[in-house]
């Protein structure tokens, strides 16, 4: 069977929301400006957050598990770009039109429905990503298509909403979050897909498809962190799951194989524990402490446990023995699964369970007295968790709700994505209890004159670019192709707008320099779009050769605070002068002199080696090939003479 037949076998079902940053004057309900900041903050306040009640009544499930962590959050803000919006000490001013115009462009590219009226809505968040407790989202545009390989994929929604503010680290000992205040506010746009993606490949078709649509525009930002992905999957006989803030477009299909995958496994767990007759009463909450069993153990976890006043317990999960340690994502088990739920809801550092042990210091012999103590069969499985007792028990009744929840399959959850595609539980799927209206903005209707000024000023297509980029700039067709498609576009098209510079130039340091750098684990995504126009107008003005671009990068990617100027001062890559050059390569030439009638125009390619070597990046190939070509020409037509 085939991918594409298996993925239709098992029904598989996918839906995405593309969240874009977009690259707005000022933030959306708000007047700071959009710029991301990574100097020193200029002041902190800590707030407590807690979940609101719905117009029903009724408090969310997702809100209601991120307040049972008790965290405290630490926001961090400046005076000059972060304002008293942000810190919720100042009501929300209209929303910002330039993020509604650029909304309402991408809705006429998807061919989707403006409303009539944009009504600000607020969506319940209390992870702390948020000082209000909510973020304020508004629908723009309903239903619409984009066609990926002859198909049509139908859109749901089109809305705007503002970003959340960006986390910079756990403080677990006072279980304390620290936030920063400069990506709270800026805008959003969230483009939805109807469930009518049948397989991994047509995922990621869609995702790039629409993200190419998205820098159509012109109007958003780019880097890692600016768009980000939630992958809802679902098969047949499983629940909705979404995967949440996927940023690398390109690993969206692994993420939908994956998921699939594990759904697919779950499923089969579930039929082979009802084939053995296990009901859900036959996983019962009978949670003991074992500590006694382990006062001699020479388990490091359980001994550190034990020593500092906490104990061990366990719990049974009958007819589990042989599932847990079943892989149901590459390196991924039942049991990790368990383990995250243990974690997430006990806040303990992982579980042990019998299908891997004896290990970790645990003998065989203390696997033989749980199975005792619990008085469980060959067929049983027993998970253990050594932490303080409160942790320890609540760890455990959510490893038996979630071992209950095998019997059913695939539970319905949010999940985080994982660097190599897998995904590992973050908590309960929202419902629609976070939504209510917001108050405190004001409604904008959209006319039919904005509409019409809309379609006036739509973006030039991506094929009549491409096309001018081959007759305009010179690039290659398969350059053009490539520039087109990629998240520099934009930025390519200012800097040639802006700067007299060979365009191809420009487009194979964007093409293949930083995607090669990446690979050698540089990190460029920390340069901005001003540090990269600052390189190529160097270029322009002749303070560096083309030739200098790579080291330039990679110097400020692991430098980031530094200018230009800086780069060039600590590296040496200023332009030599012609003469200078001159100099060197006829020094290199001299010395090799009886190489060159040796070898005659074949030594050119060995001297350029040398002379390359010697100017580092001060000169560019080009002007380095000239010389060297006339004076070993000298040297030959010197001996011919002779």
């Amino acid at each position: 069977m085939s991918d594409e037949s298996w993925y239709e076998h098992i029904g598989l079902m996918v839906g995405l929301e593309l969240h874009q940053q977009l690259d707005t004057e000022r933030k959306l309900f708000c007047h700071c400006p959009t710029v991301i900041r990574e100097d020193e903050p200029q002041g902190r306040f800590i707030r407590r957050l807690r979940p609101t009640k719905s117009e029903m009544g009724e408090v969310d499930p997702a809100a209601l598990f991120e307040f049972k962590k008790k965290k405290k959050f630490c926001y961090e803000y400046y005076n000059d770009t972060t304002c008293l919006v942000e810190g919720d000490e100042e009501p929300p001013h209209d929303i910002c039109e330039e993020a509604i115009d650029i909304s309402l462009t991408l809705a006429n590219l998807l061919h989707s429905r403006p409303v009539d009226e944009i009504h600000p809505m607020r969506k319940i968040v209390i992870d702390g990503s948020n000082t209000t407790g909510f973020q304020r989202t508004a629908i723009v545009a309903l239903g619409g298509q984009v066609n990926v390989g002859g198909k049509d994929i139908h859109i749901q929604t089109i809305a705007i909403e503002e970003d959340a503010a960006r986390k910079i680290a756990d403080d677990e000992r006072n279980n304390m979050r620290v936030y920063r205040l400069d990506r709270l506010g800026i805008p959003l746009i969230e483009i939805a897909t109807a469930p009518d993606i049948r397989s991994p490949h047509e995922a990621q078709e869609v995702a790039l498809a629409i993200g190419m649509l998205l820098r159509a525009t012109g109007k958003v930002k780019r880097g890692l962190g600016t768009i980000r992905q939630d992958v809802n999957v679902s098969i047949n006989g499983g629940s909705i799951t979404e995967i949440k803030g996927l940023q690398q477009l390109d690993m969206v299909a692994k993420v939908v194989e994956y998921e699939a995958t594990r759904q697919e496994n779950l499923l089969m767990i579930r039929d082979e524990l009802r084939g053995k007759g296990i009901t859900p009463s036959d996983i019962a909450m009978d949670i003991h402490d074992v500590s006694d069993l382990f006062v001699h153990t020479k388990s490091k976890v359980i001994k550190r446990a034990l020593s500092t006043g906490g104990a061990v317990y366990g719990v049974k999960l009958s007819g589990f023995s042989g599932l847990l340690g079943r892989e149901i994502q590459p390196d991924r088990r039942l049991g990790t699964e368990l383990s995250d739920y243990a974690k997430f809801w006990g806040g303990v550092g992982g579980i042990f369970h019998t299908d891997e042990l004896p290990n970790y210091g645990i003998t065989k012999d203390e696997v033989e007295k749980l199975y005792g103590f619990f008085d469980a069969e060959k067929d049983d499985a027993i998970v253990v968790v050594a932490a303080h007792s409160d942790r320890c028990i609540a760890a455990l009744e959510a490893v038996v709700r979630r071992a209950k929840e095998s019997l059913i399959g695939v539970p319905a959850e949010t999940r985080t994505p994982l660097p190599e595609g897998q995904t590992k539980y973050a908590r309960p799927r929202p419902g629609a209890q976070r939504m209510y209206p917001e108050t405190d903005v004001r409604p904008v209707k959209i006319t039919a004159q904005r509409l019409k000024m809309i379609k006036k000023h739509m973006p030039e297509p991506l094929e009549e670019r491409r096309k001018r980029f081959v007759r305009e700039h010179g690039l290659s067709k398969d350059l053009a192709a490539q520039i087109v498609r990629s998240h520099f576009l934009n930025l390519y098209e200012s800097v040639t707008e802006k700067l007299d510079i060979n365009p191809t130039i420009v487009a194979t340091t964007f093409l293949n320099t930083v995607v090669s750098l990446n690979r050698e684990g540089i990190p460029v995504e920390t340069i901005g779009d001003m540090q990269f126009e600052r390189v190529f107008s160097s270029v322009a003005e002749n303070k560096i050769s083309a030739d200098a671009i790579p080291e330039m990068i990679s110097y400020l990617a692991q430098n980031p605070s530094a200018t230009v100027d800086d780069v060039i001062n600590a590296t040496g890559l200023a332009r030599m002068k012609q003469s200078d050059l001159q100099e060197i390569v006829k020094g290199v030439v001299s010395e090799r002199i009886d190489y060159i009638r040796e070898n005659g125009e074949r030594a050119i390619g060995g001297i350029m080696g040398v002379v390359m070597n010697k100017v580092r990046g001060r000169a560019e190939g080009k002007t380095v090939k000239a010389l060297v070509t006339s004076e070993v020409n000298k040297v030959i037509d010197g001996g011919l003479q002779q």
